[in-house]
């Protein structure tokens, strides 16, 4: 796993981030390689915008490679996430920060490995599995629910 800081914002060392990485693959799958890069709004944003279709920075962007590849056997994508949203929306959110951070790499980890949140079903299952691996590391339902 590569850790990229594009960003002088403070975020997660690259422990915390390679135990919440392990912590969604657990598991789900065994070995992979995989890019986790922290940016700021500006990268956030032409992201968003090139390859989602997005409008302004998003928190998390998770790019798959899809089929394994011969060349480089185990890779399982990128993911990218805004430091300074990161930020703000767990002000906003009521939320402690480091909680939030562990969120977004869990909830990007869970989109590389095939999941998402496009119907409401599949966004069930989702959030359960995240809820799961982030009780599992000690912090709280990030959905709020009992």
């Amino acid at each position: 796993m590569d850790v990229q800081y594009a960003t002088d914002e403070d975020a997660p060392d690259q422990a915390q981030i390679r135990r919440w990485i392990e912590a969604a693959l657990a598991g789900r799958r065994g070995s992979a390689e995989l890019t986790v890069r922290i940016v700021d709004e500006e990268e956030g944003r032409e992201l968003n915008e090139r390859w989602r279709g997005g409008t302004g920075p998003t928190n998390v962007l998770s790019f798959t490679v899809g089929e394994e590849l011969p060349a480089a056997p185990g890779l399982l994508g990128d993911i990218v996430i805004c430091a300074p949203l990161v930020r703000r929306e767990a002000a906003a959110q009521g939320k402690p920060e480091e909680a939030h951070w562990a969120h977004l790499v869990v909830h990007g980890a869970l989109h590389l490995l095939g999941h998402d949140h496009a119907d409401a079903r599949e966004a069930e299952v989702m959030e359960s599995l995240e809820t799961e691996v982030l009780d599992g590391l000690g912090y709280d339902d990030p959905y709020h629910r009992s």
